[in-house]
């Protein structure tokens, strides 16, 4: 692959289980957040699998559009488009009531120095928006960063480990759990809170920091030694088709791949294929941050894109210089300071 077009198409075809879970939702869709890292790519998915259906559901995408070129990139490929600031009270009361809902708003990065913001969007708005869309079906976009540092041994948390967040931008996401989590108790909501970590993708993710550090020849941190990956489409994918799953009280499913990887062992990878010396500093923890997905695993199935193809991939993007989004994972970071 050597350009975003490619990417993205990539990324958006659907898979025979997708089609046919689209026969058994009924309604349209909307993704709140859609301008984010993933929003276009997920959005693109569920249009494809709702044309290969034939079910002829609409896929709304609302977002304050501040880039501007997304919106017309949305509208191009059939996806309809609502400028909203989900903050502010009078346009989110204005934002039309569908059946099926895909929560992707909140703030993670610069949350140090700006944790009003961050507890606002991750924490207060949920609430606002659990009421407007108590009648529909919700899948609320989360983090495995509610979940403590465990030890590597352990082969990570599954759902049933109690979080405790590191950090504010844990906590707050905790926060976001819990209000949508009380919302369904009140309304009797269907909901599924999606803890997501990490999404690779060939222009940001854990690979690709890595990869970059190996490339330019700057030392790799080996400290927080170990993390989990997952293809960005494999991940958009558990989250739409986990709309069937969405119950009161909430369902919850870890979203990552099934390997737990050593940071030392990819970037030794990485240099094999550029031909590099790795720099390693540091030496790794007998803890890391770290998930267990079985049980999304066994609802949806592996990820389709495995790590060897994720790393050719994304070194092939690397030499050719394509195109790099400035959002770091910090995967690095054990005190929760985003």
């Amino acid at each position: 692959m050597d350009t975003v077009e490619q990417i993205e198409q990539y990324m958006s075809v659907p898979s025979e289980a997708l089609i046919a879970d689209m026969k058994k939702l009924e309604g349209d869709f909307m993704i709140l957040g859609i301008g984010g890292k993933m929003g276009p790519t997920l959005a693109y998915l569920l249009k494809n699998a709702i044309d290969a259906a034939g079910t002829k559901q609409k896929v709304i995408g609302v977002s304050r559009f501040s880039d501007g070129t997304l919106e017309q990139q949305l509208n191009k490929k059939g996806i309809e488009t609502i400028a909203c600031d989900l903050l502010n009270e009078e346009e989110m009361k204005k934002l039309p009531v569908v059946p099926n809902v895909i929560y992707m708003a909140g703030n993670k990065f610069g949350t140090q120095g700006n944790e009003h913001f961050t507890w606002a969007m991750n924490s207060y708005l949920p609430g606002r928006v659990a009421e407007h869309y108590k009648d529909s079906r919700i899948v609320v976009f989360s983090t495995g960063n509610v979940y403590p540092l465990t030890e590597v041994k352990m082969g990570g948390c599954d759902e049933s480990v109690l979080p405790n967040p590191v950090g504010e931008y844990g906590q707050s996401s905790l926060g976001r759990e819990r209000i949508f989590t009380y919302f369904s108790h009140l309304h009797q909501t269907k909901m599924v809170l999606f803890r997501l970590n990490y999404a690779i993708d060939l222009r940001y993710g854990v690979l690709v920091e890595i990869a970059r550090s190996v490339y330019t020849e700057e030392p790799v941190d080996v400290t927080m030694g170990h993390a989990n990956v997952i293809w960005q489409g494999s991940a958009n994918e558990y989250a739409i088709r986990a709309l069937l799953h969405a119950a009161s009280p909430p369902v919850i499913f870890n979203a990552t791949g099934p390997e737990t990887l050593s940071v030392r062992w990819l970037a030794k990878e990485f240099g094999k294929r550029f031909g590099k010396e790795v720099k390693i500093i540091g030496e790794e923890a007998d803890t890391a941050l770290l998930s267990n997905s079985s049980k999304a695993h066994q609802a949806f199935g592996y990820p389709s894109v495995s790590v060897r193809e994720m790393i050719e991939l994304i070194a092939h993007w690397i030499e050719n210089e394509g195109e790099l989004l400035n959002k770091p994972t910090h995967f690095q970071e054990r005190k929760g300071q985003f």
